[in-house]
């Protein structure tokens, strides 16, 4: 398998790897933290979901116009701890969330193997205090892959650290 298709794969099995980390849990252990100034395990999850959603938006966006220009600046013009407040991570349940990260990945997953240079696809973004620059189908996927195990990586932590 190249890696492209293995990149792919890690993609799509992304809602297995964290319902991985989240099996046994509790209700109340998705509401524990490492410290008291850092994300609940249930805040985690809602970011990593919330995040996927709006990078599949680029992949549709290079999927279908590669002369366009990409720009979450609505989203980089708050800070992490307003999105997380404004969008109630610490209060609404995971179960919907999880079930859009499913769907989303088969979605998407199912879209770019049904186009066969989706892989080198580029759209061009607009990052704050940057000049604009082509970012492909490929790279938003590695970023998306390393976001999501990143998160993971800090909930296994918080498990570690409440012996869960």
């Amino acid at each position: 398998m190249d890696n492209q298709n293995i990149t792919i794969a890690q993609y799509a099995g992304g809602p297995v790897q964290l319902n991985i980390v989240l099996k046994g849990l509790t209700d109340s252990d998705l509401d524990l933290a490492l410290t008291t100034d850092t994300w609940t395990i249930r805040q985690i999850v809602h970011h990593i979901v919330d995040g996927d959603d709006m990078w599949k938006t680029c992949i549709k966006a290079a999927l279908g116009n590669t002369a366009g220009l990409f720009s979450l600046q609505w989203y980089w013009d708050r800070s992490q701890t307003d999105w997380a407040a404004n969008w109630k991570y610490a209060d609404r349940p995971i179960q919907p969330s999880l079930e859009l990260f499913c769907a989303n990945r088969q979605h998407m997953t199912e879209l770019i193997q049904q186009t066969s240079n989706a892989w080198e696809l580029s759209i061009r973004i607009k990052h704050p205090q940057r000049e604009e620059e082509p970012i492909t189908i490929g790279f938003v996927l590695e970023m998306q892959i390393s976001h999501m195990l990143e998160h993971i990586g800090e909930i296994q932590a918080i498990r570690q650290a409440h012996n869960l």
